[in-house]
């Protein structure tokens, strides 16, 4: 049996304030055929657009040349990036951060956020539990909340002892990782009582706006990459 609480959820990202990318993302993957959807030159303008301009052959490429990258070239890739989509506070909407919000058990008193960006999670936490002791881990350090601790560190390799937190949160990252089997033994590992993972309910082209490397089209997917017998997936 488990030693503690997993629960997944594969996100479909229908907030307001994503409506816009998300119709264009609708139209884009299910009503291109894939012959013309996943080809370079339809897909170019919108990645002029989303990079406004810059570095748009090797954002194209994302997908070949990242795992060419050295951790230091990983980092300072998402350090660099400046995208239409990274100006967001963040990639969940409000109906996801009430689920997770909702979902910490009474008694917590410590709570992890690999993957956590600008910290606006954490910050939504503290709102609503200000009695919480919260960190956040990311490759890059751009949390920009006061109070919150940082730890830089990469989902693959947290530095943190086991069972360091109550609750574990990561959303909206494990879709970047290079090494997604990996980064999920250690968000288990940290793990004390809960685990919550997020990721979107997205299928596989090459050329996708957002950096992704791992796709979960169905929850059977993401079920495998977690490896927890009898877990669930919303």
């Amino acid at each position: 049996m488990c030693p503690f609480a997993i629960i997944f959820r594969c996100s479909h990202q229908f907030a307001v304030n994503r409506s816009l990318t998300n119709t264009i993302r609708f139209v884009l993957d299910e009503c291109i055929p894939p012959i013309i959807r996943d080809s370079a030159w339809f897909m170019y303008p919108f990645y002029f657009l989303a990079y406004r301009g810059r570095n748009v052959r090797q954002a194209m490429n994302f997908k070949r040349l990242v795992y060419q990258f050295s951790a230091e070239q990983y980092r300072e890739f998402y350090e660099g990036l400046d995208t239409i989509s990274r100006n967001r506070k963040t990639d969940l909407n409000e109906p996801s951060i009430k689920s997770l919000l909702d979902g910490i058990p009474p008694g917590t008193k410590t709570l992890l956020d690999v993957g956590c960006g600008r910290g606006y999670f954490l910050m939504r936490v503290r709102e609503a539990r200000p009695e919480l002791e919260l960190t956040g881990c990311d490759v890059v350090d751009k949390l920009s909340y006061p109070g919150i601790s940082l730890i830089q560190g990469s989902a693959e390799h947290l530095p943190f002892p086991d069972k360091s937190f109550d609750v574990v949160t990561c959303s909206h990252t494990l879709e970047h990782i290079l090494q997604p089997s990996r980064a999920v033994s250690e968000l288990k590992r940290v793990a004390k009582k809960v685990l919550f993972v997020v990721v979107p309910c997205q299928r596989y082209y090459f050329y996708t706006l957002d950096e992704h490397v791992n796709f979960y089209p169905q929850p059977e997917l993401l079920l495998a990459e977690m490896g927890v017998p009898n877990a669930e997936c919303e």
